[in-house]
């Protein structure tokens, strides 16, 4: 059993999958080496928990049942699902932190020993903002996010990886006692 690091919340669009923009149930793609990943995590007794903002669900494009569907056969152990539009103001949308709250409430999670992969900015802003370990991949929107900010941000990741799973790797090898 692990007893360092006590949780990983991956994004869905352009982290686990898919491409830059948003692919609903039925036509997103997993990764190659994704749901392989998701379960050489869960291998070592940290439960992997979906991260998304959907906002399609509140334009009644897609519904929030059918996202938990498929990410709860990608192998998540929880799904933490933003339903809500930019616009509406919300405290879950990243990069507000209310979805890595909810988790550490319901999982009563330190959140300083939580990692975060993700492709976006707002990913790795929630994910510093709440104390986590912050990972983004280059696959997705992650090098255009990286080259537009890195520089100029005061938010940076911990670790810039080349995809998901070259930053598991990373992850496990820094913060897992073998």
């Amino acid at each position: 059993m692990n007893d360092d690091l006590q949780a990983v919340f991956l994004d869905r669009d352009g982290t686990i999958g898919g491409s830059d923009r948003v692919e609903y149930p039925g036509e997103f793609q997993l990764f190659s080496y994704s749901a392989e990943v998701i379960e050489q995590i869960k291998a070592k007794g940290i439960p992997v928990f979906s991260f998304t903002n959907q906002p399609g669900i509140s334009r009644a494009e897609a519904s929030e049942d059918d996202f938990v569907r498929e990410l709860k056969a990608f192998g998540f152990d929880e799904i933490y699902l933003c339903p809500h539009h930019h616009k509406e103001g919300c405290q879950c949308r990243k990069p507000s932190t209310g979805m890595l709250e909810k988790a550490a409430k319901e999982h009563s999670l330190d959140l300083s020993k939580c990692a975060v992969f993700g492709d976006r900015w707002t990913d790795i802003m929630a994910a510093k903002s709440a104390g986590c370990i912050a990972v983004l991949v280059l696959t997705g929107s992650g090098t255009a996010a990286y080259e537009q900010n890195h520089q100029t941000s005061n938010v940076l990741p911990d670790y810039v990886a080349e995809n998901l799973q070259t930053g598991a790797d990373w992850l496990l090898k820094a913060c897992v006692e073998i």
